[in-house]
């Protein structure tokens, strides 16, 4: 779980930040509405997942990590706690939250691994 601050992520969420929580595929089980999603993918590395009734966001799939980014924002019986903020080099809202800020990903998820100040 944390929050992204990519340019992508503020555009597609309409906001400063995006909370996300990462789950295997086989995590995720679509109960009502299957033939209502639509699909956008900016990129290969994102499939990201809408209402075509209401126009809501969903997930988004990342099939080169292996794992689907669940919105925070619907799911609001989890108890989100962020253990770090991804793409803090283009965060145009800072937080002060004790939380690891990486400048892009971590290693594991391709990126540089690098962290940096709040």
């Amino acid at each position: 779980m944390g929050y992204c601050h990519c340019e992508s992520c503020r555009h597609w969420s309409a906001g400063p930040v995006n909370a996300f929580t990462l789950w295997k595929p086989e995590a995720l089980e679509v109960t009502q509405g299957v033939d209502k999603i639509g699909t956008y993918n900016k990129t290969p590395a994102s499939y990201r997942k809408w209402c075509r009734s209401c126009g809501g966001h969903i997930f988004t799939e990342h099939p080169e990590m292996g794992l689907i980014d669940v919105y925070a924002a619907v799911i609001p019986e989890f108890p989100f706690e962020a253990g770090v903020h991804v793409n803090y080099q283009e965060a145009v809202l800072r937080i002060k939250d004790g939380v690891t800020k990486m400048k892009d990903v971590p290693v594991e998820m391709g990126g540089s691994g690098e962290t940096v100040a709040e």
